[in-house]
């Protein structure tokens, strides 16, 4: 079973997300915004995506606060999880924000809040996926 980690700040956002992908995608689900552990988890092979939050109110690494851009390109730039398909989530999705955003942090893909259609909320994660075993290593 495919593993969404979901970095997200809002306890209700993760909750409904959790319960979509779980309900609908079949997927398993884990949720942090400590950066720490969304690190751990990546490099340790312990999700197939990361549905990350853009704007992390509450999350600091080695004593400097980040966001889900810095986050995904903190990912991105490690050759350990560079791999690892990122989705950026945001409520702040102006006409061209999309472009920016996935071009400053090399995210691979975007989904803007609120989710009003969970179908594609979660084609849009299948999509992502990595597809089974032939990619490992």
């Amino acid at each position: 079973m495919k593993t969404v980690l979901i970095v997200e700040d809002d306890p209700i956002n993760l909750r409904v997300f959790s319960k979509i992908l779980t309900k609908r995608g079949g997927l398993e689900v884990k949720g942090t915004e400590n950066v720490d552990e969304v690190m751990q988890i990546a490099q340790n092979g312990q999700a197939d995506l990361i549905l990350m939050d853009v704007s992390l109110q509450n999350s600091s690494y080695q004593g400097k606060s980040v966001d889900g851009i810095k986050i995904t390109q903190m990912l991105k730039a490690d050759p350990q999880t560079a791999k690892l398909p990122v989705i950026l989530v945001t409520a702040h999705a102006m006409e061209g924000d999309r472009e920016n955003f996935l071009k400053q942090s090399g995210a691979d893909g975007y989904i803007s809040k609120p989710v009003v259609d969970h179908q594609e909320f979660v084609d849009q994660i299948m999509a992502l996926l990595p597809k089974d075993s032939q990619n490992i290593t």
